[in-house]
C-alpha cells in the first residue's frame, strides 16, 4: 500500500515485538489535515498497540521496531523524556478505559482544570472556567463536583473525552471514544472529533464502531491479528470491501442480526414490584415493575446516566431502592445471581494472571478445569492470554473472560452491564450468539443493559426504556 509522505503523521513498516515474537506486523499508515484515519477491528487485532506505540507508552516487556514520522522528527528514536514532553502538549491520548485513566480522588472539574493550568500554564481563574467549558461541550456540566465513582460509566467516558479535548494537542489519538455512550452521546461525540479536523489537528481514531468510523470518513485501515489488511478511503472501502474479514465486519452490524425466535418463558427468577430510587432531589426512576423469567433476554436501555446499572444493581441486591421491593425464586442460592460489569478492569485484580484468578474461583467453588476450557474454546480465548495480567490483554477480550468466569458459576440470572460494548461487530456478534445458546441450553434469565437499540430490538424477549421509564413489549 501507499503512503503519501506529504502528511503530519506518517508510519511506516511499524512492528510491536514481545519476548516471544511480533504481535503486530510491518502497519504503515498516515495522518494528514483534513484527513481522519479510523482504525477498525476486533478485539486483540492490535490497533490499540500502535496507538501506544506512536505516542510513547507500550508496556516494558514490548518494543517498537520500524518508523513513526511526526512533525518532521522520528519519534521511535527519541529519548523516553523527548517523548513524554510531547504528551498533552503535542499529542493528546483519549483512552480507552476512563476507569483507569481518572484519578478517583479527585472531583472532575479539577481534573480537566489540571490540563489547563499545568500543560497550557493558564492561571487557577481560568483554567476552572476553562475546564468548565469543556465539561459542557459533553454536556456534563452538572457533574463537575463529581468524583469518578459516583458517576456511570458513560459519563466517565464523556470526563475522559473532556480532559482530552482541553489539550488542544496537534494530534489526538481517539481510543474507543464512544464505547459506551448512547446514540445521541455517540453523535455528540463524533460530531467533536470532527471538529477537531476542522480545526486543523491530526485525528486518529480506533474504534469496533462501523457507523463511527463511516461518519468521520477520512481514510480507514482494517486490523486483523496484528496486521493491516485492508487501508483506503473510507466510502469506498465501506461500498465495497475486498477482504473476506472487512465484509464479516460489515455484514455483522446488529441491524442485519436475525431476530431472536420467541419462546415460551419459565418460572420467574427475579422480580421488581414499584422500583424507585432517588439520589438527593433527582430521581433516576420511580414505579417500574419487572418480572425476568428462566430463558428470558430482558434488554434495558437509554441515555447514560439514566439509571441502567442502578436498575440492575437493585435486583441483584447490590443496592437498595427507595421504594418498592425484589422478590427472588425460591431456593436460589445468591451465588447464582452474577454480574458483567461495565468496566473489567474494575472487576479483575490487576496483579493477578487470568489463570490464578478462574484456578482459584474453580477450586473455592468445586467446579472443573475442563468447564473454563470449553467456555474458553465457545469464546474464542486462546490458552496463551490465560498466562496474562489483565492490563495485558484488551478490553475486548477481558469483557469475554468476565463472561466466562460469571458463567461457570451456573448462575440463574445474569445482570449483564454492557456485555458487548467493547466488542468490534464480527465479535459482538459471536457472543451474542453464545449467550443465546446458553439461554436455550440452561435456562438461563439475563437483564441486558445496552446503549444499542438494534441489539435489543433483535435479541430481547422484552424492552426496559428507562429513557422513558416505561416498559415496551416487542
Amino acid at each position: 500500500m501507499n503512503i503519501s509522505i506529504n502528511t503530519d503523521l506518517s508510519v511506516s513498516d511499524l512492528s510491536v515485538h514481545s519476548q516471544s515474537g511480533p504481535i503486530v506486523s510491518g502497519i504503515s499508515l498516515a495522518v494528514g489535515r483534513g484527513r481522519p484515519l479510523t482504525l477498525l477491528g476486533e478485539s486483540g487485532s492490535g490497533k490499540s498497540l500502535v496507538a501506544q506505540a506512536i505516542m510513547g507508552t507500550l508496556p516494558n516487556e514490548l518494543r517498537a521496531t520500524g518508523h513513526i514520522l511526526f512533525e518532521g522528527a522520528e519519534i521511535l528514536r527519541e529519548a523516553p523524556s523527548e517523548r513524554r514532553r510531547r504528551w498533552g502538549r503535542s499529542i493528546s491520548l483519549l483512552p480507552q478505559e476512563p476507569w483507569l485513566a481518572l484519578d478517583p480522588t479527585m472531583r472532575v472539574a479539577p481534573q480537566v482544570a489540571e490540563v489547563h493550568r499545568y500543560v497550557k500554564a493558564k492561571s487557577v481563574e481560568d483554567s476552572a472556567i476553562a475546564a468548565r467549558s469543556n465539561l459542557s461541550d459533553v454536556s456534563l456540566q452538572q457533574a463537575a463536583e463529581l468524583y469518578p465513582f459516583q458517576m456511570s460509566g458513560g459519563m466517565g467516558q464523556r470526563a475522559a473525552i473532556a480532559i482530552a479535548h482541553a489539550a488542544d494537542a496537534e494530534l489526538l489519538i481517539a481510543d474507543e471514544p464512544t464505547k459506551g455512550l448512547d446514540a445521541a452521546l455517540r453523535r455528540s461525540v463524533t460530531a467533536r472529533l470532527l471538529s477537531e479536523v476542522e480545526a486543523g489537528r491530526l485525528l486518529l481514531t480506533i474504534t469496533h464502531d462501523v457507523a463511527v468510523a463511516r461518519a468521520l470518513g477520512g481514510t480507514i485501515g482494517v486490523m486483523l491479528d496484528g496486521r493491516l489488511v485492508e487501508y483506503g478511503e473510507a466510502r469506498k472501502l465501506l461500498e465495497a470491501p475486498e477482504h473476506s474479514y472487512t465484509k464479516a465486519l460489515l455484514a455483522a452490524e446488529p441491524a442485519r442480526w436475525e431476530p431472536r425466535k420467541q419462546k415460551n418463558a419459565g418460572e420467574m427468577v427475579v422480580a421488581g414490584r414499584g422500583l424507585e430510587k432517588r439520589y438527593g432531589d433527582k430521581t433516576l426512576f420511580s414505579g417500574l415493575d419487572i418480572e425476568v423469567a428462566a430463558g428470558e433476554i430482558v434488554s434495558i436501555f437509554g441515555p447514560s446516566g439514566c439509571g441502567k446499572t442502578t436498575f440492575g444493581n437493585i435486583l441483584l441486591g447490590l443496592t437498595k431502592s427507595d421504594g418498592g421491593k425484589v422478590q427472588r425464586g425460591p431456593g436460589l442460592s445468591p451465588l447464582r445471581f452474577q454480574k458483567l460489569y461495565q468496566d473489567p478492569p474494575a472487576a479483575f485484580a490487576p496483579h493477578q494472571t487470568i489463570r490464578k484468578g478462574l484456578k482459584d474461583l474453580v477450586r473455592l467453588h468445586g467446579k472443573g478445569w475442563a468447564d473454563v476450557e470449553a467456555l474458553a474454546g465457545r469464546l474464542r480465548l486462546p490458552d496463551i492470554l490465560l498466562d496474562r495480567l489483565p492490563g495485558q490483554i484488551s478490553g475486548g477480550e477481558l469483557q469475554r473472560f468476565a463472561l466466562l468466569r460469571a458463567l461457570i458459576l451456573n448462575p440463574v440470572f445474569l445482570f449483564a452491564d454492557e456485555a458487548t460494548s467493547r466488542l468490534d461487530p464480527v465479535s459482538q456478534k459471536d457472543v451474542i450468539t453464545f449467550l443465546r445458546e446458553i439461554v436455550e441450553e440452561t435456562g438461563l434469565a439475563v437483564l441486558l443493559v445496552t446503549h444499542d437499540r438494534d441489539v435489543a430490538e433483535k435479541i430481547s424477549t422484552r424492552m426496559i426504556d428507562l429513557g422513558g421509564s416505561g416498559l415496551c413489549d416487542t
